[in-house]
């Protein structure tokens, strides 16, 4: 019963290395897609700084438009003083033009203004450039490792199946059709150590009378709290 004790042990510990590189292989999908949103979120910031950018632009020439449209007005008004004929009308010329002034000067503040919010965000562009350059590059790079990594996770997932082949068929079948049953309810650990008279499995105690019989290895032993296959670590570990 030892050595079958030992046989099982092993076939455990593959089919234990074969879930780990399942899930690996499984993650892989998952990490490719994080790394596609760290580009994609770079991308889309430095999207909305141009937008931001055109948006100020476009205000901005609105603004010089407005400008040169008033200088028009206002060099038409200064034509029409030479031809006013009385006070009142020239003085209310003198203020509309003043006005149109103050209306420029007011403008011009505003495009300053602009100018130098226009300044921050293509310095904020050329900033999100690099980010994305640079995450991009580091992405390709996670990228190829994870592709190469899960080639030889699928290399070697196909090892430990074929290794679990040929262990499997060392196993009784009844013995292996006990040990799958076990380990379906037991949430994949079917077989665990005894140290000191504790399944290692629940960490609980074992009558001391089948903890005697444990070392006889007369016959094949479950754990009488979870249920898992047991066997006596000092031997086997020795």
């Amino acid at each position: 019963m030892k050595e079958k004790i030992k046989i099982l042990i092993d076939l455990q510990r593959i089919e234990s290395e074969v879930a780990n590189v399942k899930s690996k292989l499984n993650n892989v999908a998952d990490s490719l897609e994080g790394l596609d949103a760290r580009v994609f979120d770079s991308e889309k910031g430095l999207q909305e700084s141009q937008a931001q950018l055109n948006e100020l632009q476009k205000q901005y020439r609105q603004l010089e438009s407005d400008i040169l449209m008033t200088q028009s007005r206002i060099k038409r008004s200064r034509e029409k003083l030479g031809s006013v004929k009385n006070n009142k009308e020239y003085q209310s010329i003198l203020k509309e033009i003043e006005d149109m002034q103050l209306k420029n000067s007011l403008v011009e503040d505003e495009m300053i203004v602009i100018l130098e919010q226009i300044e921050t965000i293509e310095q904020a562009i050329y900033t999100k450039k690099t980010e994305k350059e640079n995450i991009k590059s580091q992405t390709d790079t996670e990228k190829k490792r994870i592709q190469q990594e899960e080639i030889q996770n699928q290399e070697r997932l196909a090892r430990l199946e074929t290794e679990i082949e040929k262990i499997s068929r060392q196993v009784e079948p009844e013995l292996l059709r006990r040990y799958r049953l076990v380990k379906d309810q037991t949430r994949g650990v079917a077989i665990a150590a005894v140290h000191h008279a504790v399944c290692q499995g629940c960490n609980l105690n074992i009558p001391s009378q089948m903890y005697n019989e444990l070392q006889r290895y007369e016959n094949l032993t479950m754990c009488p709290h979870c249920q898992r296959i047991i066997y006596w670590a000092e031997s086997i570990e020795s």
